[in-house]
């Protein structure tokens, strides 16, 4: 065969359907073979993996430890969850109070998976860990119905085949896979780079879409510090192997920006690559983002300062704000800079009466940036007071 002819077989098994066989392929046989390159040394703690039976902590793949940004009581879902070995840490985590669901596409880690749910949950005391079946950038069709359908309904037509797409739509609406804003918080540790290039803005828009406003993300994945060439691009061996599938560094920072996600932020960069190929690095890197920066601008005279320590600073809505400067926001605004992940840098400054909602008027985004005090203390304020004791019982620092 020529080298055309080759080459036409490489892409076929390098892009689209090839990918997905490709990453099925080696996972499944990593179930039962193991193979340590596809994963990079985590410290884990301890103390949360003495219930986890050793075939599923020697079958971990990861790059990282989302389960660091997970807190008890939430409902967590895990994207690619593999042998289950991060669902069963976030299960301590979350405790009998919070819930975590695992997604991932490979029968043989789901087998793996499950195998010990009951198990782990009788020595915890409580059963909080559930497996699904699916995609992980569909988050609507739940791929253990489709099976359980087409095990009583053989495809031999093609109005087979039909039957069968209406029945998937179905499911989609009536019973998703994950519901619509039903989670606090999603991890992932090293998938996203897995999904095909076509399918990966849909994956962050099913992200964004299953979040509660106000919920986040927690995902570590390996990126690129160069463009990953098309040849590396097509190499089978190569996607499945968490490399050439890798997102661009800054890439990865934007594509959360582009559905909608706020206060990205970086929360571990290794500086050691994964891998080095053709000289191009791949590294793990953790990213968190939240849900929710939607809704209307409402005037409520309150205002911001920023803290420091840059001269000044640029937010997601292209907000300038400079150091120390009481700058007008807008309520929704306001809300954000009090939560998490910007609360402890800024100094909230709230009217000295509040503005009842039937008042409340809209925000001028035109305006000028700074809010003058008269604004939050009120144009007719003109209090006098003495100086308060301001030391503290028993302190000799007042004369």
């Amino acid at each position: 065969m020529g080298e055309v002819g080759q080459e036409k077989i490489h892409e076929t098994n390098g892009v689209g359907a090839g990918f997905e066989q490709a990453v099925l392929q080696r996972y499944g046989s990593a179930v039962s073979d193991g193979e340590p390159g596809l994963c990079v040394p985590v410290d884990y703690d301890r103390a949360l993996l003495k219930v986890i039976p050793d075939e599923i902590i020697e079958k971990d793949f990861g790059c990282g430890d989302p389960s660091k940004h997970v807190r008890e009581g939430e409902m967590v879902l895990d994207l690619g969850s593999g042998s289950g070995k991060s669902c069963y840490i976030m299960s301590q985590i979350v405790g009998a109070r919070g819930k975590v669901i695992g997604i991932d596409f490979n029968p043989e880690m789901l087998k793996l998976a499950r195998k010990y749910q009951i198990s782990i949950g009788d020595k915890l005391g409580f059963h909080n860990t559930e497996f699904r079946r699916g995609k992980i950038q569909d988050l609507r069709t739940n791929l253990d119905l489709v099976e359980q359908y087409l095990q009583q309904h053989p495809i031999r037509s093609v109005s087979d085949l039909a039957d069968l797409q209406g029945y998937e739509e179905k499911i989609r609406h009536e019973q998703p896979l994950v519901a619509d804003d039903s989670i606090d918080v999603i991890v992932s540790n090293c998938v996203l780079n897995l999904v095909r290039p076509e399918d990966k803005k849909t994956l962050f828009a099913e992200m964004y879409r299953v979040l509660k406003r106000g919920g986040r993300v927690a995902i570590s994945d390996i990126v690129s510090d160069e463009p990953v060439p098309e040849h590396m691009v097509r190499d089978p061996e190569l996607w499945s192997g968490c490399v050439s599938g890798a997102f661009l560094e800054e890439e990865f920072l934007r594509a959360f920006e582009e559905a909608k996600f706020y206060g990205i932020h970086i929360e571990d960069f290794q500086s050691q690559p994964y891998r080095t190929v053709e000289g191009i690095e791949f590294r793990s890197i953790t990213i968190t983002a939240y849900k929710g920066k939607e809704g209307s601008c409402v005037e409520r005279n309150q205002a911001v300062i920023y803290r420091g320590p840059w001269k000044q600073v640029m937010d997601d809505d292209n907000h300038i704000l400079p150091r120390g400067a009481r700058i007008a926001v807008c309520e929704k605004t306001f809300e954000l800079y009090s939560k998490p992940p910007y609360q402890d840098q800024f100094i909230l400054v709230p009217p000295r009466q509040e503005v009842p909602t039937e008042e409340a008027g809209v925000f001028d985004c035109s305006r000028d940036h700074r809010r003058h005090p008269r604004e939050t203390k009120g144009i007719d304020y003109k209090a006098t007071s003495a100086a308060g004791n301001i030391c503290g019982s028993g302190s000799n620092c007042c004369p």
